[in-house]
């Protein structure tokens, strides 16, 4: 593997998981209920897509824009495979060591956030009802399902990295 392909991956990877631990840090240090703020969501996958996008553009320099398909998308894996498992690691131990019963505190806001959501449209009681007790069943925050939520992750990411991947390679010789 490059060592510039090596080097970017990772030292973006630790900006991007730094950038995401930060963010769940301050949620949790200013207010549980922003866990349930879809905007910061949104926020945080913009920036995470602009860092996406300055990883691949400088490595892309870097390589003198002779860039495959195949090393667009290792550089792109590696730095989000280190900040989605960085962030997992870090939220594990957080909800599950230091502080268990916030994750308590972050269901009861998600239930009751989705359940706003849900009589917003005219969603009958018995459903509401089911979505609640679903909801109970699975706490998002328990260890098990932070990792399965990774994995999704992992799996989303991937998909949008196939994408940058083929917009960022160089184009061959037969290409122009």
């Amino acid at each position: 593997m490059n060592e510039i392909i090596k080097k970017n991956g990772i030292k973006f990877g630790i900006i991007a998981a730094s950038i995401s631990i930060l963010t769940t840090l301050s949620m949790y240090i200013i207010d549980l209920k922003l866990f349930t703020n879809m905007w910061i969501g949104f926020v945080k996958i913009g920036i995470l897509i602009v860092l996406s996008i300055i990883l691949l553009s400088t490595t892309k320099k870097s390589l003198n824009n002779n860039y495959s398909f195949k090393e667009a998308f290792t550089t792109y894996f590696i730095c989000f495979v280190i900040c989605i498992l960085s962030a997992t690691i870090f939220e594990i131990i957080l909800f599950n060591f230091i502080d268990p019963e916030a994750k308590n505190i972050i269901q009861e806001n998600l239930i009751e956030f989705q359940v706003d959501m849900l009589k917003k449209f005219n969603t009958p009681t018995s459903v509401i009802k089911e979505t609640v007790a679903k909801l109970e069943e699975n706490n998002p925050y328990d260890a098990f399902q932070i990792f399965k939520g990774s994995a999704v992750a992992i799996a989303v990411s991937s998909v949008f990295g196939l994408i940058l991947a083929a917009i960022f390679k160089s184009k061959t010789q037969e290409q122009f």
